[in-house]
């Protein structure tokens, strides 16, 4: 197991790593819409949260030498279904086909006061 860390992506706010690599697989840790250089959740829609979330996965994926395009699976949490179409379409546009299996929550709430977070698993 190899920890993978980048200062492009926000530091973990608990006992966990950004992201994982073993084997030949990259497990990147739950994203939200957190600017890497403020520290701060980006004011916006979700679909802007969208965005910067699957920027701070790619940062992740980076560093462990893979992108957006490696990722197999995708693990999207929402903290309400009204924002699903709006969070679809940002990520439609980020990932590429065949575009990875994935799941959907609705969540109650998340670690920090965010509208959508997303954790993938990729292929090397």
């Amino acid at each position: 197991m190899e920890e993978l860390t980048t200062d492009d992506a926000p530091e973990s706010i608990g006992p966990y790593s950004q992201g994982i690599a073993s084997g030949d697989r990259i497990y990147v840790s739950g994203q939200g819409p957190v600017d890497p250089d403020t520290g701060e959740v980006i004011q916006g829609t979700p679909g802007e949260q969208t965005r910067r979330t699957l920027q701070n996965v790619a940062a992740v994926l980076q560093a462990g030498g893979a992108s957006l395009d490696d990722v197999v699976k995708a693990t999207v949490f929402v903290k309400d279904m009204r924002y699903y179409d709006e969070v679809n379409e940002v990520y439609g546009e980020l990932m590429s086909p065949p575009y990875p299996a994935r799941s959907a929550v609705e969540v109650v709430k998340l670690p920090v006061d965010i509208d959508v977070e997303i954790e993938v698993v990729a292929e090397q």
